[in-house]
């Protein structure tokens, strides 16, 4: 009898309305990254002019296609934000709590920035664009709320690494803070003007960056009750 109603207990607070909406919120951390990547790799590959060695991501915003990228910036900043929802509901106590999902909306919140603040074509795309060329406004604006986004994500990673080592989540604490570590690498490449191999490791960065925030949303999600 107390086995059934420890049972019973357990699944009812599993199938409660405010755990089923937490895990919702989670889930778009999961899917918020391979939608971003798939949608902007799927254009690089096909696109006029695009190098995956040489241009940016942002660059996509630009041409006849650019709605493309710029409604993949605004939905997969949307869902970032869902996904910062979810933890604030999830990570209720505990070290990092509250500035852990205010990290990750302000990075949401800049993807939605870098969406709306297109970045200016460079480095010969679109095809007959110039290597060299001026930075407008929007242009500024778009590198701003990217390096204010990338900086709260590199934060985010470090608070939720402490929190975990704290909790005693070794291989947790190990993969958020190697993640803040190597994006604030590559960010700092990309920051710095260089060329060469920063924009595949940049790459690099945003795939093992997105593949954390899609661990650490499962594991909030598995202990939500």
């Amino acid at each position: 009898m107390t086995t059934q109603t420890i049972t019973s207990d357990s699944i009812g607070r599993q199938c409660s309305p405010a755990t089923r909406i937490t895990r919702s919120l989670l889930g778009y951390g999961v899917i918020a990254g391979p939608f971003y990547v798939t949608v902007s790799l799927a254009q690089a590959l096909t696109r006029d002019g695009f190098r995956l060695d040489k241009h940016a991501w942002s660059l996509l915003e630009n041409g006849s296609l650019g709605w493309i990228q710029i409604t993949n910036f605004l939905l997969t900043g949307l869902m970032t934000i869902a996904a910062a929802a979810g933890l604030r509901r999830a990570m209720t106590t505990g070290r990092g709590h509250r500035w852990a999902p205010r990290l990750i909306t302000v990075y949401g919140v800049s993807m939605l920035g870098a969406g709306i603040f297109t970045a200016d074509p460079a480095s010969g795309f679109p095809v007959g664009t110039p290597e060299i060329t001026t930075v407008s406004g929007h242009g500024m604006l778009h590198f701003v709320a990217g390096g204010i986004g990338f900086l709260c994500l590199i934060a985010a990673c470090l608070v939720l690494g402490s929190r975990f080592a704290r909790t005693g989540r070794a291989a947790l604490a190990w993969f958020s803070r190697v993640t803040g570590i190597v994006f604030l690498a590559a960010f700092a490449g990309i920051a710095s003007g260089s060329h060469g191999p920063v924009t595949p490791a940049f790459v690099a960065a945003v795939l093992l960056v997105w593949a954390w925030l899609a661990t650490v949303c499962v594991h909030f999600s598995r202990s939500a009750v």
